[in-house]
């Protein structure tokens, strides 16, 4: 059963909403301001988010890229704001769809399901992530370096699986741990620095002479890239 997080403002629309989609199969959780969102989505997991813009506290627009920063989850914003402008730029902070108010309920219907859909077919062309000899099998959760299976804390397997997956990106550490352990960085905490020398040591045991995690100075870490 996929899990919609519906935040509306609005105590009407948002049981109207909840309602629906209830009927329709959904299960579904209610928030009704800008408060917590992130905090409730490092304990939950959402498959789509319907999010107003106008919203007590933290505005839509702030809390889509909040997310942005760290959840791949659609979000589709619902919005009285219809000026083609506005949708512009939301698309380009990471929203997946734009409705705007008032709204028909099944067109409701019709959009998630399409990026449902989306998002399934995206996940089913990424279960293994492949990068040189070393191969991640997400559905599994195993990893396979050189062919020999390598054993690997759930930690080491999700600093690995967000570095594969975005290969040209460089991840702060404050990032990159909130992104694997789920919770606040603190700078003086050497957590995420000993399970990245853990990582790269049982990647050197099997294959000596490649590297596979770069460390950007002052920054943090990426995946490693090749020098020209």
């Amino acid at each position: 059963m996929n899990k919609i997080l519906i935040i509306e403002d609005d105590l009407e629309i948002n049981a109207l909403l909840a309602d629906f989609l209830k009927e329709k199969g959904y299960a579904v959780h209610c928030q009704y301001d800008g408060l917590h969102v992130l905090d409730f989505l490092n304990k939950e997991k959402i498959d789509l988010i319907i999010l107003d813009i106008m919203l007590p506290y933290r505005s839509g627009d702030i809390i889509l890229s909040d997310v942005r920063k760290k959840f791949t989850i659609p979000v589709i914003i619902i919005s009285a704001k219809e000026t083609t402008q506005n949708k512009i730029d939301l698309l380009r902070l990471g929203a997946d769809d734009y409705i705007t108010k008032p709204f028909d309920m099944e067109e409701v219907l019709a959009r998630i399901e399409s990026n449902l859909r989306r998002v399934q077919f995206q996940n089913s062309q990424t279960e293994c992530l492949q990068y040189n000899n070393l191969t991640l099998d997400l559905e599994k959760n195993t990893a396979f370096l050189n062919g020999i299976e390598l054993s690997l804390t759930a930690k080491e397997f999700g600093i690995l699986e967000l570095l594969m997956k975005y290969p040209d990106k460089v991840f702060s550490k404050s990032n990159l741990f909130q992104s694997v352990w789920g919770t606040e960085y603190i700078a003086e905490d050497n957590t995420l620095n000993v399970h990245i020398s853990n990582l790269r040591n049982k990647l050197k045991a099997i294959c000596s002479d490649t590297e596979f995690i770069d460390t950007v100075w002052g920054i943090g870490y990426r995946l490693h890239k090749a020098k020209d």
